[in-house]
């Protein structure tokens, strides 16, 4: 009986620190990243940090490899892998602090996001799906320092603490339903007007069928739903109407589309 307490006792313990794994990969932790929050309207500067990341590596291979629809070019990027490579080399080195502006820190985290995803897909192309890939999101992959960061714990763990919904719109998980990877990076001297160019083509296009009284929304907007706000209340109607042509009905019922997670590749 002894023996069989012990066994269930070490089995808890290793079950709570595969756990608390997965839970920190999936992005409940920020693995000691800063997560600094936008507190007021975010503006577009480099002068209030005393680092300015140099994204202009990572801006020539999205304008080469990505078309104005946001469909990628895989096997271009595979071909160019040296440089992702290099880039990625060059962010984790940065070694991001409290010192950084939030512009640097969310132009940062974004594109590490968005380099790291079309690594991923780089690295097991050809496929379908970035689901076809095991622990995707969860998996460390994502070196930041001595720190193997997740996908997840990328968007989750860090973006989401800044305070700055539009990043939903930022981060491109490599699939159809997902907002389209814009082809150039993200800047802190261009994050505020970026992000809410990704925002205003989100919502406006045929990712969402947005109507006054009978509104079909991305499913972003379902899982995400506790992250749009307006005046500090959560309110996906009162955000989608800040951007969007069509005005929906504050009272109007709200149905979600069926995600997409074919690969956004360029035919």
């Amino acid at each position: 009986m002894k023996t069989l307490r012990n066994f269930t006792s070490l089995a808890l313990v290793v079950f709570t620190l595969q756990s608390c794994n997965l839970l920190s990969a999936a992005g409940v932790s920020s693995q000691g990243q800063p997560t600094k929050k936008v507190k007021t309207e975010l503006t577009s500067t480099t002068a209030n940090s005393p680092v300015n990341v140099d994204h202009s590596q990572w801006d020539k291979l999205l304008k080469k490899y990505v078309n104005n629809a946001g469909f990628v070019d895989y096997k271009g990027f595979k071909s160019d892998k040296a440089k992702l490579d290099d880039y990625l080399k060059m962010l984790s080195e940065k070694k991001p602090t409290d010192d950084w502006s939030v512009q640097e820190l969310l132009a940062y985290y974004i594109n590490l996001y968005n380099a790291a995803t079309v690594k991923l897909i780089v690295e097991n192309y050809p496929l379908k799906s970035i689901k076809d890939i095991d622990g995707a999101w969860t998996k460390g992959r994502v070196s930041v320092g001595n720190k193997e960061l997740s996908l997840g714990g990328i968007e989750n763990g860090i973006l989401r603490k800044m305070n700055e919904p539009r990043i939903h719109f930022a981060i491109n998980c490599a699939s159809i339903s997902c907002p389209k990877l814009m082809n150039e990076a993200y800047t802190a001297a261009k994050i505020n007007e970026q992000l809410d160019n990704a925002t205003k083509e989100f919502i406006n296009s045929d990712k969402n069928d947005i109507s006054a009284s009978n509104p079909k929304l991305s499913s972003i907007f379902d899982w995400y739903q506790k992250d749009f706000k307006v005046g500090g209340k959560q309110n996906v109607i009162g955000f989608i109407n800040q951007y969007s042509k069509t005005k929906i009905n504050t009272d109007a019922k709200i149905t979600y589309k069926d995600y997409n997670w074919d690969l956004n590749e360029q035919k």
